[in-house]
C-alpha cells in the first residue's frame, strides 16, 4: 500500500517560524539574563524605570493644568511638585511615627517573648518530650555566637546618599519626561498616513498612559478608602499613632497580596506585644483581616472591572522578580510595569507558546473584530 504523500512545505512560512523560534529563544534569554544587568545597573535603570512609570501616571495631570491655560513647562513642574508633596506627606506620617516606635521595640519583643513562654509552659510536656528525644539521638547543645551587625541608624545613614541620588534624578528624568511628551505626541502624529506607523505608536502610547494612569488613580482612591478606615480603627482601639497606621496599611495595599500580608503580621506583632493578653494583641489583626476580605473580594473587583483583571500567578511572578532586582522599590514598581506589557500584548497579541510547540504560528494574526 503506497504511503500517504506528505503536503508540500511552504518556504515563507518555515522562514516565519524559524524567525519566531529565534525571537523567542532571544525572549527567553533576555528575561533570564535581565535581573543581573538590571540589579548591576540599578543606579542607573531604577531611576529611568521609576521616572518613565512616573511620568506616565503623571501626565494626564499635566495635560488638564496645560488645558486650564498653563504652560507646558508650568503644568509639567506643577504635576511633579503635586506628586513630591503627596509622596513627603505619607513619609512623614509614616517615617517619625515608626521610628519613635521602633525605640520601644526592645520591650514589644521582650512582652511577645514572656507570652511565648506561657504558651510553651502550658505546652511544656512537649519540651520534655523533645529534650529526651534529642538526648537519645546524642544531640548536643552547643553555644551559638551571634554576631551584632549594623544598627538600622547605621544603615540608614549609609544608604542616604545614594537614596536622595536616585531621587534626584528620578525627579529630573520624570520631568523631562513629563514636558517632552508634547512634543513626542505631535512627532508621532505627524505622518498622519492611514495605517502609519507613527499613528500605531501614538495609539499604544496613548493606551498605555490611560491604562496605567486610570488603574493607580482608582488604586489610589481605594487604598487611600482604606487607610482612613485602618486609621479610625487604630484611634478606636486605643493603639498609638493611628495616622502611622493607616498610611501603612495604605501604602502596603499597592502591593497585591504580599502587602496586606505583611500588615496582618505587622499588626499582630505590635498587637502582641502592647495588648495585655492574646485576644486583645489579635484582634486588630483580625479586623484588618476581615476589611481586606471585603475590599479584595468585593470592592476592587466592582471598581476596577475586567480591564484591569490580571492573572494572580502573574502578578505575585512580577512582584517576586521585581523584588529580587531591585528590593521594595522593584515590588512597588511591578504592578505598573506589568499593566504597561498587558497593554502592549494587547496591541502586538499574545505569543502562542503552547501552540507554538505544536506548529501553530507565535502570534497568531488578529481577527476581523480585534482592536486595531
Amino acid at each position: 500500500m503506497p504511503e500517504p504523500a506528505l503536503p508540500p512545505t511552504d518556504p515563507a512560512a518555515q522562514q516565519l517560524r524559524l524567525l519566531s523560534a529565534i525571537a523567542l529563544m532571544l525572549g527567553i534569554g533576555l528575561f533570564l539574563a535581565l535581573p543581573f544587568v538590571l540589579s548591576i545597573g540599578a543606579v542607573v535603570f531604577l531611576p529611568l524605570t521609576a521616572a518613565l512609570i512616573l511620568s506616565i501616571v503623571l501626565a494626564p495631570l499635566a495635560d488638564r493644568l496645560a488645558r486650564l491655560g498653563l504652560p507646558n513647562l508650568i503644568a509639567s513642574l506643577m504635576a511633579l511638585a503635586l506628586a513630591g508633596v503627596v509622596f513627603l506627606a505619607l513619609l512623614s506620617t509614616i517615617l517619625q511615627p515608626a521610628l519613635d516606635t521602633f525605640d520601644r521595640l526592645p520591650a514589644m519583643a521582650q512582652n511577645v517573648a514572656q507570652k511565648v513562654s506561657q504558651l510553651r509552659g502550658n505546652l511544656g510536656w512537649l519540651n520534655d518530650l523533645n529534650r529526651q528525644l534529642l538526648r537519645l539521638a546524642g544531640h548536643n547543645q552547643a553555644r551559638e555566637v551571634v554576631l551584632a551587625g549594623p544598627s538600622v541608624i547605621e544603615q540608614l545613614a549609609f544608604a542616604t546618599p545614594a537614596v536622595v541620588l536616585e531621587m534626584l534624578l528620578t525627579a529630573l528624568m520624570s520631568f523631562f519626561m513629563i514636558e517632552s511628551r508634547i512634543r513626542m505626541r505631535d512627532h508621532l502624529l505627524h505622518d498622519r498616513s492611514p495605517g502609519s506607523a507613527g499613528l500605531k505608536a501614538a495609539r499604544v502610547i496613548r493606551e498605555v498612559q490611560d491604562l496605567v494612569a486610570s488603574y493607580m488613580a482608582t488604586v489610589g482612591l481605594i487604598n487611600l478608602g482604606i487607610g482612613i478606615i485602618v486609621g479610625m480603627a487604630a484611634w478606636a482601639l486605643g493603639l498609638e499613632a493611628p495616622v502611622m497606621w493607616g498610611g501603612l496599611a495604605a501604602m502596603l495595599n499597592f502591593l497585591p497580596y504580599v502587602g496586606p500580608l505583611a500588615m496582618v503580621v505587622v499588626l499582630a506583632l505590635f498587637g502582641l506585644g502592647t495588648a495585655p493578653n492574646v485576644f486583645q494583641g489579635l484582634l486588630p489583626a483580625t479586623l484588618y483581616l476581615g476589611l481586606h476580605a471585603v475590599e479584595a473580594n468585593l470592592v476592587t473587583p466592582a471598581v476596577l472591572g475586567r480591564r484591569f483583571t490580571l492573572n494572580p500567578v502573574l502578578i505575585l511572578v512580577a512582584i517576586s522578580y521585581f523584588y529580587w532586582i531591585w528590593g521594595v522599590v522593584g515590588a512597588l514598581l511591578a504592578m505598573p510595569i506589568l499593566l504597561i506589557f498587558t497593554a502592549l500584548f494587547h496591541h502586538v497579541g499574545k505569543p502562542n507558546l503552547i501552540g507554538f510547540i505544536f506548529g501553530e504560528p507565535l502570534f497568531p494574526e488578529p481577527g476581523p473584530n480585534a482592536a486595531g
